[in-house]
Order: structure tokens, then C-alpha cells, then sequence
């Protein structure tokens, strides 16, 4: 029984980090931001073209689609299941958010970055490490003024905190949060290619 409804809430957070929010919120103003600035459906193009109030809000329900898998997930196995939560399952439903939101069923598997969801995921099982990684990308962000570097300097540092603070209880969670940072690295990629070419655009509001 706890097998089957593990299963069952680790498909339902990948189905929860499906759900395209940036191009829903923007469709209430009539833009699909798939053909708009960058074409990613994450807050931060949406910032850029819908405005400040939609950017958060796209923000806010991204990292939802990670905190609410990872540590309200648990939570209910607890409440459905005579067993205890299997150690492991707030961190296999926050990466299964995050698959979700990187490759969407809705949307053909052309999702995101990953960097909101990614943060809700980390803030519910290792918030030490995201407390390290906020530090990194207020920093970075305040400096060079570019989203894409911040974010990609805080996914290294999420890797070698994690390592730091958690290693002592195993080695899954730091596993994990390494393969995770290195995901988020390898989806900016085209943001690492005009970086190179002086091409990235600053934030500038």
C-alpha cells in the first residue's frame, strides 16, 4: 500500500510541476509568452513582458510547485497511510515537480528553467542550503544585474552546501541537490552561450 501511494504522489507532484502558470497568468492579458522576450514560460520573462505584478505571481506559484510536493506531500502520506513517510519522498516529489516544470505533458515537454520550482523543492527539504543560495543570487544579481548569472552561481552554491550541511545524515540529499544544481546549469545554456557573446540582456527595472 505505501508503494502504491508513494507512486501515486510522486506522479501527482510531476502532474502539479506540469501546470504552465507563466502562460496561463499571461494569457489573462492576451500574450502567450512562448512568443514573447525569450519564449521561456518562467517568472522572469514574464516579468520582463507582462509586468512586475504577473512576474511575482508566476514566481510565487513556481516555487509552490516545489514546496508543496516536497513538504506538504509527506504531510498527507501520513494522513492517508498507517506507515510512516518513506525518508526519501519529499525529495523524489520535489524532483518530480521539477521535471514537470522543465518538461511539461501540457506543453509537449517544452517547459522552463526550473530556478522557482527548484527553490519551493529546496526551502521544504534543505533550507539551509537555499538560505546559502538566496545569499549567493542577491549578491550576484545586486552586482552584474543579470538573472541568468545569479541564478546559475546559486545552483552551485545549493550543490556545495548541501555537501556541507547534509552529508553527515547520507548522501542522497547532497546526490540529489548536486544533479539538480547541474540540471539548472545545463538549462541556461543559452543564456551561458549569449553571456559569451555579450549578447544577455540586464535586468534593468
Amino acid at each position: 500500500m505505501s508503494v502504491i501511494l508513494s507512486v501515486v504522489f510522486i506522479v501527482a507532484a510531476y502532474l502539479l510541476g506540469s501546470i504552465p502558470f507563466g502562460l496561463l497568468v499571461t494569457r489573462m492579458k492576451g500574450i502567450d509568452i512562448r512568443k514573447e522576450g525569450s519564449g521561456n514560460i518562467g517568472a522572469t520573462n514574464v516579468f520582463r513582458v507582462a509586468g512586475k505584478g504577473l512576474g511575482i505571481t508566476t514566481f510565487l506559484l513556481d516555487f509552490l510547485k516545489g514546496f508543496v510536493p516536497a513538504f506538504v506531500f509527506p504531510l498527507l502520506f501520513n494522513v492517508l497511510s498507517a506507515e510512516n513517510t518513506p525518508g526519501l519522498l519529499g525529495l523524489f516529489c520535489g524532483c518530480a515537480a521539477i521535471v514537470g516544470h522543465n518538461w511539461p505533458v501540457f506543453l509537449k515537454f517544452k517547459g522552463g528553467k526550473g530556478v522557482a520550482t527548484s527553490a519551493g523543492m529546496l526551502v521544504g527539504i534543505a533550507p539551509a542550503a537555499v538560505g546559502v543560495a538566496l545569499i549567493v543570487w542577491i549578491l550576484l544579481f545586486a552586482g552584474t544585474r543579470y538573472v541568468s548569472v545569479a541564478s546559475i552561481a546559486a545552483a552551485l552554491a545549493v550543490a556545495v552546501s548541501a555537501w556541507f550541511f547534509y552529508a553527515s545524515s547520507g548522501y542522497a540529499i547532497p546526490i540529489a541537490l548536486s544533479i539538480l544544481a547541474a540540471l539548472v546549469i545545463w538549462r541556461h545554456r543559452s543564456n551561458i552561450r549569449r553571456l559569451c557573446k555579450g549578447e544577455e540582456n540586464r535586468f534593468r527595472s
